[in-house]
């Protein structure tokens, strides 16, 4: 597709492999799906679900939302159901949301999906982002615990950088394609200095240290990202979940994926204590220190 190679692709951000979504299929039938995995793997029912949040900044429509999708494929009737748009931070947002909704009682059984189709919204010439994405969607659901669940959480965004990375929307009429645009360098640069701050104010906030940590459960963006945090925190590299060479960048699905395959393949075990952490265009990036 563009000049390069299986080596470059692979030296310069550690992907083998990506999934491309179907042209029939949606952030919304993607997240439904993951949605029955995580329902199935929680021992719920739909109907047991009072609140859906899908992250996704690769939406169908701008309304209805495909949390609002997402419930209506699943046969879920009145529930709260919203979108959460922070790019590939997108999970870590919603997972803060759906803390504080149950905290504040309002919501007891949680639906959160990370979903994107960013694949879509690359510039099939751009050799700096084609590589990059794929397609992908993750779930889990959060409820009220009195021996699991969340110790800290950390989020925040820089708006003033976002032209370093963006996805314009396409506007009706509009004679080029808006493709997605990424100053790789410099996103690169930037990340590697916020997800070391992020990482040590989430501990912090824990009140615990690295060495308290299980796994890492990053957001799958390059492995040289997600190498130097695993140094920042001293963690050996077999207890970083790593589902990029696999999947590549699946944006606000990347985190619940990681999480997804971290405890299906039992590494994962319960009281395992986790940091989920990511990193978007906005820039946005958030964190959870969570026990399993």
């Amino acid at each position: 597709m563009v000049e390069t190679s299986d080596e470059w692709i692979t030296e310069r951000t550690g992907i083998k492999e990506r999934r491309i979504a179907a042209p029939e299929e949606t952030a919304a039938t993607m997240g439904a799906q993951a949605a029955k995995q995580a329902l199935e793997a929680a021992s719920l029912q739909a109907t047991d679900i009072d609140t859906v949040i899908c992250a996704t900044t690769s939406s169908a429509y701008a309304f209805p939302s495909s949390a609002c999708e997402i419930a209506r494929l699943l046969g879920i009737e009145r529930a709260m159901a919203f979108d959460v748009a922070a790019a590939c931070a997108g999970f870590s947002y919603a997972y803060s949301v759906a803390h504080s909704l149950i905290l504040s009682g309002q919501s007891s059984k949680v639906l959160i999906v990370g979903s994107d189709l960013l694949s879509r919204a690359c510039d099939p010439t751009d050799r700096t982002t084609i590589i990059l994405f794929g397609d992908g969607a993750g779930a889990c659901i959060l409820g009220a615990s009195d021996t699991q669940g969340t110790i800290a959480l950390h989020a925040s965004a820089d708006p003033f950088s976002g032209d370093l990375l963006s996805l314009p929307i396409p506007q009706r009429g509009a004679i080029e394609t808006p493709w997605l645009y990424m100053k790789g360098n410099e996103v690169f640069k930037r990340a590697v200095v916020v997800l070391a701050e992020l990482v040590t104010k989430t501990l912090e906030k824990g009140q615990m240290t690295a060495a308290d940590l299980d796994y890492l459960v990053p957001h799958q963006a390059n492995l040289r990202i997600i190498a130097a945090t695993a140094r920042k925190l001293h963690l050996d590299m077999a207890q970083v979940i790593v589902t990029l060479d696999k999947q590549g960048n699946t944006s606000a699905a990347s985190v619940p994926l990681a999480l997804d395959e971290g405890i299906r393949s039992g590494r994962i075990k319960r009281g395992d204590v986790l940091l989920l952490e990511s990193f978007g265009g906005g820039f946005t990036w958030g964190s959870a220190l969570v026990r399993y």
